[in-house]
């Protein structure tokens, strides 16, 4: 009983502790019961059940957090839930074993390092879902974290491990001895590991002066219901639509993921007429206009070299999809971006090489079409805005997670980062709420204003310390007009990238070498193969 109720504690401080309904502190403690029931398995030298009791404290936080997935997709919830919470899992389980291996501060030194390598991990492979990443946990209070400017996400996470650590050793020390002088001294030092980090982020906050020239932007909310609504009209009534919002004045004008939602031949785009309604209104007040668009190609009913990239129809035909930015400005020049980090199942499906040929054909006969993946770009497009000082990073939707992502935005020369959205798939949720939140972090992280431009959540203006200077609530139909700032100074973190974690990857590949092997010369030559394989 005393092991469930641990798990148990563990879930619900993790839920209690993360945004946008939870306060952070509750962070530095949620590791700690189950550090604890790792200690009683070890102590009792047992290990069943263990395992279902760590994916049992896992399962309950991201249920309780992320639960709102489902109002998308029940199959996309249900197994962003179940495969999230077992690959939590399997990392406190590698760390479990460690421990009966090592000495202890060297296996604890490991679980912060494996812990950081799996949410890096979590950034790039096929299931890529770092919504939950620790660092994340402090996007409601940037107060407290504006040295992210120098470590990112990352330092936010080893901030997190690392006290949960110091208060764990404390109480384990009171609880085996009974001698409060642990449980006091322990305090201590875990209320200054908490306080002294919130200190120095108040202090750069107070020196902070923010940067750049200043633009007017519009950012518009049509606040059309993506399941009820939005695809009822076709292409040119929803280009109205939007454009009644605008602000002729502004500089920019921002519009949400997909506003122009009825699929477009790409060759066909500047002869359409959403093209032309914004061309005329870009030209009549010499403002530029940033849109989502659904861009789609066929290819030849004859074509032989058929692309990795091409879904089929139940028919035969081969086609491309994109998911796309585009900058519609007074001149002649149109510029887009296609989105490179896609949803999985909804954009894009996982080893899809592998799965295709074993139940491609199936799902075709099915539903219609192949195992489709939208066409994404490898580099990050930066559009520039004629006429003033602008150059804006398009975002789309789920790439405002990637903090490192987003730095090669900031790296191409970008000054403003514009994330355009549409959450009113997941209903009026924490779902649309923790990904505004989550924006705020990229404000810090680069020093640069944040547009966010959601067709149905909540639309705002970020400034560079992360603070929301402006918004528009959920389900309200309208526009933010502001005033952005425009920085052109890189970050230490801009610059160098979640170099944290390249580091926690080394050190968890040497820890656990270490771990297995029993003789130094093999740990040593372990060691200078790793060197020579792994960047900094």
């Amino acid at each position: 009983m005393k092991n469930l109720i641990l798990a148990i504690l563990s879930g619900l401080l993790f839920a209690l502790g993360w945004p946008t309904s939870g306060y952070p502190i509750f962070l530095f403690f949620a590791f700690v019961p189950l550090l604890l029931l790792s200690e009683n398995f070890i102590k009792n030298k047992s290990q069943k059940h263990f395992f279902l009791y760590v994916y049992l404290a896992f399962f309950i936080w991201n249920l309780l957090k992320t639960w709102w997935i489902v109002n998308s997709t029940v199959v996309g919830g249900v197994f962003a839930i179940v495969v999230n919470s077992l690959l939590m899992s399997l990392v406190f389980w590698s760390f479990h074993w460690v421990r009966k291996r090592l000495p202890q501060r060297m296996a604890l030194a490991y679980f912060i390092f494996a812990w950081m390598s799996f949410e890096k991990f979590h950034l790039y492979w096929d299931f890529s879902w770092p919504w939950l990443n620790l660092g994340n946990g402090f996007s409601e209070q940037t107060g407290w974290i504006q040295w992210y400017e120098y470590t990112g996400i990352f330092g936010g996470s080893f901030w997190i491990l690392l006290v949960n650590i110091i208060a764990y050793l404390s109480i384990s020390k009171y609880l085996k001895t009974k001698n409060r002088k642990y449980l006091i001294t322990g305090s201590i030092k875990t209320l200054l590991y908490i306080v002294l980090p919130i200190l120095l982020s108040q202090y750069i906050e107070i020196q902070y002066k923010t940067k750049g020239k200043t633009a007017k932007v519009s950012i518009l909310q049509p606040n059309l219901d993506p399941w009820k609504e939005k695809f009822k009209y076709n292409n040119t009534e929803l280009t109205e639509n939007f454009l009644e919002l605008a602000n002729p004045k502004a500089d920019l004008i921002v519009a949400p993921e997909t506003a122009i939602s009825q699929y477009i031949e790409i060759a066909d785009f500047t002869y359409s007429r959403p093209y032309y309604l914004m061309k005329t209104f870009s030209k009549k007040y010499h403002t530029h206009i940033l849109t989502g668009v659904d861009f789609i190609h066929w290819y030849p009913k004859n074509i032989k070299n058929i692309p990795d990239t091409a879904n089929k129809t139940r028919m035969g035909r081969w086609y491309d999809m994109y998911n796309s930015a585009v900058l519609v400005s007074p001149d002649d020049s149109v510029q887009v971006y296609h989105k490179s980090k896609l949803v999985v199942g909804a954009e894009y499906t996982p080893f899809r090489k592998i799965l295709e040929p074993l139940i491609g054909d199936w799902v075709t006969k099915t539903i219609g079409v192949s195992m489709g993946s939208n066409v994404s770009q490898k580099e990050r497009s930066v559009f520039k805005v004629s006429g003033t000082s602008i150059k804006v990073a398009p975002i789309i939707c789920y790439e405002s997670v990637y903090g490192g992502y987003v730095t090669d935005y900031v790296k191409n020369g970008a000054n403003l980062l514009a994330v355009i959205t549409n959450d009113g798939w997941w209903g009026n949720t924490e779902g649309h709420r923790q990904h505004l939140s989550i924006a705020r972090l990229r404000a810090i992280e680069n020093r640069r204003d944040v547009v966010q431009s959601a067709n149905t959540g909540i639309s705002a203006h970020i400034n560079q310390l992360g603070n929301i200077e402006k918004s528009l609530g959920y389900n309200k139909r309208g526009s933010v007009n502001t005033m952005v700032h425009l920085n052109e100074q890189q970050t230490f973190y801009t610059q160098q990238g979640d170099y944290l974690a390249r580091v926690a990857i080394f050190m968890t590949v040497l820890l656990l070498l270490y771990a297995l092997s029993k003789h130094k010369v093999l740990l040593r030559l372990s060691a200078y193969v790793i060197m020579l394989f792994t960047e900094l």
